[in-house]
């Protein structure tokens, strides 16, 4: 369940999890209100529990939040504060979900006729009412790169950043553009750097700001020499196995403690961001050299 896009959570352990809530409890919920409700119809399909179960997301946001986290003992949250403290398994799920759930309210309206468009019943997409064109749910390609050259890495950070947290260098694929050509304008865009050698590693769903979908790449360059784009980073630097190793230990939630000095340490993206996996396997791969 989402209210308008946050989606509806408990706690446990100081974790968050997402409950399931049956379509019957919800029914029954339902029809205590008398107009402006949502109905099932409203629902989008986002997967199949292990028990082969169909999972669906709605969004109850024409009624009163706190009637219903009481009703279902729970909290509708913040997705962005929430994302780093859930289950692995839970993460994906609310992100396809709150993905569709935007998208379809997005999309109302056909952009060719100006006619309203109509839900399919899993809410795979939208077909226009008066000419019959079909509107499938977008995602924007995000590149993001883990620059390395011998033993050490490069990781950057924005001024809207939490104290203390770096990461790979990324940005949006620009229309026309492979995944190579995008790697390398970001690089030299960011850095000054040159790539000259580049391999694949993974992608994931990352439902922010909108929905895209991040391509994870490790790059190699000709040389270590930063020139950084102060109007797209406010810092970079190349960093050791063993400064890496301290940062990836120092990830707790969301925001590690801070050193005795008063000073924030330096870490990287939790568990689940694709960044920490880049990380993660790189400093694997150097200890494992060293071996």
């Amino acid at each position: 369940m989402f209210h308008n896009l946050s989606p509806f959570l408990r706690q446990s352990d100081g974790n968050y999890y997402v409950p399931r809530i049956s379509c019957s409890e919800l029914l029954n919920t339902l029809s205590q209100y008398e107009k402006d409700k949502p109905t099932l119809d409203d629902s989008v399909l986002v997967g199949c529990s292990d028990s082969c179960s169909a999972e669906f997301a709605l969004d109850l946001g024409t009624l009163e939040k706190s009637v219903l986290e009481k009703e279902f003992s729970g909290k509708f949250t913040d997705f962005r504060k929430t994302i780093v403290q859930l289950d692995g398994n839970d993460a994906p799920i609310l992100a396809r979900g709150q993905a569709l759930l935007r998208w379809h309210e997005s999309n109302q309206y056909c952009s060719k006729s100006g006619k309203p468009t109509q839900k399919n019943l899993s809410g795979s997409k939208r077909v226009c009412t008066s000419n019959g064109m079909i509107y499938y749910p977008q995602m924007s390609p995000v590149i993001i790169t883990l620059v390395h050259s011998g033993n050490r890495c490069l990781l950057a950070r924005q001024e809207n950043f939490p104290p203390g947290m770096y990461t790979a260098l990324a940005g949006f694929c620009e229309i026309g553009e492979t995944l190579e050509e995008t790697v390398r304008r970001e690089v030299a865009e960011e850095v000054g750097l040159e790539v000259e050698g580049l391999r694949y590693f993974g992608s994931q769903h990352w439902p922010f700001p909108n929905s895209s979908l991040m391509m994870g790449c490790y790059a190699t360059v000709k040389d270590e020499k930063i020139n950084i784009n102060t109007a797209e980073i406010t810092d970079a630097r190349w960093f050791s196995v063993d400064e890496i190793t301290e940062a990836l230990s120092h990830t707790v939630k969301w925001l590690p403690p801070k050193l005795p000095d008063g000073t924030s340490p330096i870490w990287v993206p939790p568990k689940y961001a694709i960044a920490r996996h880049l990380i993660q396997e790189w400093v694997e791969g150097q200890k494992a050299q060293i071996r």
